[in-house]
């Protein structure tokens, strides 16, 4: 059932939202502006907006939802921050930690990693999304952007959608590429044959994916590629349909990689966006980690 809540503005002049949240604690500023928003708090017997300034005497009264028992809890893992302030983080995510719960992984998740260190994000973005812009495979590892509240989880998505964001990738796939540089345009879209895989479809959506090379080897080369689109997969499966997979893709490319048997060999490198609250343009970087470039070393060894 849910509950209703009788409260007396005893100082005026402050927004609504502000005042909510000094008169009750133990909801978060997110929580707040949602049940405002749903119009589950009246002013008077009023619905108001988050900015409006209450009076003393006001009579509040928030009808707060039935609780249900939350379906992801926090776990102590720990995270490399690359950068961090008062609207949005960018952390550098491991290969093998999964983004966010799901079939088969009800836990050890990054958003639960998330909910340890910053409870007051749980449903920044939407229940249970903890403030995530964007997502990175499983076994991809790199940068990663996370919203602290809702407008800022809204403008960095507005900015994802309009292509302001520039995502820059390290790959070293399997042959040696030629050209040396180009754009792969394929639209890409669920396989008809195996539902999990992502293929390139007529009818599928518009996927543009550019690449140059950065280095050279005997069986391999390394890429430096920008995805212009954001489809799911579409780095691993443009590079494959070209015949270029990934290393240590076991999807995409070979069963089996003995350069690399336990992830793939596809690196968020480099971030850049524009901050929505300070208009500064911002480009963060997440070095290779230690066992990509050991693959790395022993291949310049020959």
């Amino acid at each position: 059932m849910s509950e209703t809540i009788e409260l007396v503005v005893e100082r005026g002049g402050e927004r609504l939202d502000q005042a909510l949240a000094a008169l009750l604690p133990a909801l978060s500023r997110a929580q707040i502006k949602r049940l405002i928003q749903a119009a589950a708090v009246t002013v008077n017997g009023e619905p108001r907006k988050p900015a409006y300034r209450v009076a003393a005497g006001d009579r509040l009264t928030v009808v707060l939802p039935e609780v249900e028992e939350p379906m992801v809890h926090p776990e102590p893992i720990p995270l490399t921050l690359v950068y961090e302030d008062e609207h949005l983080l960018a952390l550098d995510k491991p290969a093998g930690l999964v983004v966010h719960p799901g079939a088969g992984h009800d836990s050890g998740t990054l958003v639960n990693a998330l909910l340890a260190r910053y409870p007051d994000i749980a449903d920044v973005g939407g229940v249970g999304r903890a403030g995530i812009v964007h997502r990175l495979d499983k076994d991809t590892s790199g940068l990663l952007l996370v919203a602290r509240d809702d407008e800022t989880h809204a403008a960095l998505q507005r900015q994802f959608k309009r292509r302001q964001v520039c995502k820059t990738y390290l790959a070293l796939v399997e042959e040696r590429v030629e050209p040396r540089e180009g754009i792969i345009e394929a639209a890409l879209g669920r396989s008809k044959r195996e539902r999990k895989r992502i293929a390139v479809l007529r009818s599928g959506r518009p996927a543009v994916t550019q690449y140059r090379v950065v280095e050279t080897f005997r069986n391999y080369t390394l890429l430096e590629v920008r995805p212009h689109t954001g489809r799911t997969h579409q780095i691993r499966v443009h590079l494959a349909w070209m015949g270029y997979p990934v290393v240590g893709d076991r999807v995409y490319g070979r069963k089996r990689q003995p350069l690399l048997p336990n992830r793939h060999f596809l690196h968020a490198q480099r971030l850049s966006f524009t901050h929505p609250f300070t208009g500064k343009e911002m480009e963060l970087v997440a070095p290779l980690p230690r066992e990509l470039e050991e693959v790395l070393k022993q291949l310049r060894r020959g």
